[in-house]
């Protein structure tokens, strides 16, 4: 890959990782100030200023290799929004609907780079549309990604947290002892080429599904 293809590629990258890792995390911190807990927005984090959610290994660079290398699945993470899941009014169903207000963020956000990219659609075959076109599908595609490896039911990911909220408190708390390992747990899947596996039919599901309702 040369410098010129390299820029491009970054050109095109930086906005939607920035914006699809910022609004993941705002999301948790908007949904649990409405559920009772104030914390993400008394620290200033319900904010979508990328600067305020950053974390230089997970947000810059870890995406950056991963796109540079073209291994062709890209994420990342941004700093936590803090939580207190004791000032939630139900603290078992609340960290539930905290939890997934983040995927759920991604797939909306995977729903409008689908319309940034039928925008440029309509501007043909110019550099500029060109331009749109790609951040467009790379806006879809970390989004998407994003969405289904949050969803996975491994503490302390997004779906590991949802179901530690619907289980009996005795499974509850065998998933609270396996979070400290659960990162290792993800690196594992992703060495062994099982997250693969399990995760592209499900983003290729809608994928397809977003192509077939928008073009």
């Amino acid at each position: 890959m040369n410098i010129p293809t390299i820029i491009y590629t970054i050109a095109v990258w930086a906005i939607p990782v920035l914006f699809a890792i910022t609004l993941h995390e705002v999301a948790h911190g908007w949904i649990a100030n409405k559920l009772g807990d104030s914390t993400a927005r008394m620290l200033g984090r319900l904010t979508v200023n990328p600067l305020k959610h950053i974390d230089p290994i997970g947000t810059i660079l870890v995406p950056l290799v991963m796109v540079l290398l073209q291994t062709g699945f890209v994420f990342g993470w941004a700093k936590p929004v803090p939580i207190n899941y004791n000032n939630l009014k139900n603290p078992r169903k609340d960290m539930a609907i905290v939890a997934v207000a983040g995927p759920l963020a991604n797939l909306a956000m995977a729903i409008f780079w689908a319309l940034v990219f039928k925008f440029g659609m309509t501007l043909g075959s110019t550099n500029l549309g060109e331009g749109i076109m790609a951040m467009g599908k790379a806006g879809i595609l970390i989004n998407l990604v994003l969405f289904v490896f949050n969803l996975l039911p491994i503490p302390p990911l997004d779906g590991g947290r949802v179901l530690s909220a619907v289980v009996p408190p005795a499974v509850s708390d065998v998933l609270d002892r396996i979070e400290p390992y659960g990162f290792f747990i993800v690196i594992g899947l992703l060495y062994f080429g099982v997250l693969n596996v399990i995760l592209n039919p499900v983003i290729g599901f809608f994928m397809h599904t977003i192509g077939s309702l928008f073009f």
